[in-house]
């Protein structure tokens, strides 16, 4: 799974700690989603989509073969 919460958060000129808190999760879950190492439950998703005005496959998606 790649996402694109990194290149989002920086276009909103957002910090970590600011889109953690305005989805109510930690700094390291946010830290932990921009390197691959945690997926997004499907209701994070949805948060982080509607933080970004996206939808949920514009940030987050599958690679080939995956």
């Amino acid at each position: 799974m790649v996402n694109k919460v990194h290149e989002l958060r920086k276009l909103n000129n957002m910090t970590q700690e600011d889109l953690a808190k305005s989805l109510g999760v930690t700094r390291q879950t946010i830290i932990s989603i921009e390197n691959g190492k945690y997926v997004a439950s499907l209701q994070l998703a949805l948060k982080i989509a509607k933080v970004f005005n996206k939808h949920v496959e514009e940030i987050f998606y599958l690679m080939d073969g995956e």
